[in-house]
C-alpha cells in the first residue's frame, strides 16, 4: 500500500499549530493523525522552507549602505548616534528534549533555548541567532 504525501497545506498546518499552541509532537500526531516522528520532520522543514523564503526579504543586507541605514536611522528617531541596533536575549520555553539532562535547564527554573536578536530603530529584526 503506498501512502498519500503529506500536502504543503496540511504541514503549514501542522507547523503553525505548533507555533502557536506550544502543543507536543506527540499530542499533534494524534491531532493530525501522523507520527509523532513524522511531524518533528515535517516542523523542521517547514521551518526550513519559511527561513529560505523569507531570509532575504526579512532581514538586513549584510553591507555598508545598510548598516549606515540603520545608524542614521536611530541618531533621527532617538538621538542616539552611531549605533547599528538594539540587541537583546529571551528563553524560549521549550519541551526538554528526550535524554537531553540539564543541556537546556536554565536559572529561571524551566527548560529553554535563547534566542538572541538585534533590531533596528523601528523594532524591526534585523538579525536573529
Amino acid at each position: 500500500v503506498i501512502r498519500e504525501p503529506i500536502s504543503p497545506i496540511i504541514r503549514l498546518q501542522i507547523t503553525l499549530r505548533y507555533l502557536a499552541s506550544g502543543d507536543s509532537m506527540k499530542s499533534l500526531s494524534y491531532a493530525f493523525r501522523v507520527g509523532h516522528n513524522t511531524i518533528s520532520k515535517i516542523i523542521s522543514e517547514t521551518y526550513e522552507v519559511i527561513w529560505n523564503c523569507f531570509k532575504d526579504s526579512v532581514f538586513l543586507k549584510d553591507n555598508q549602505e545598510s548598516w549606515k541605514a540603520v545608524a542614521n536611522e536611530f541618531e533621527r528617531l532617538w538621538n542616539f548616534p552611531n549605533c547599528i541596533g538594539a540587541i537583546d536575549g529571551k528563553h524560549v520555553q521549550i519541551q526538554a528534549p528526550p535524554n537531553s539532562g540539564s543541556t537546556y535547564y536554565n536559572y529561571k527554573g524551566h527548560f529553554s533555548i535563547n534566542l538572541l536578536a538585534i533590531s533596528d530603530a523601528n523594532y524591526c529584526f534585523i538579525v536573529v541567532d
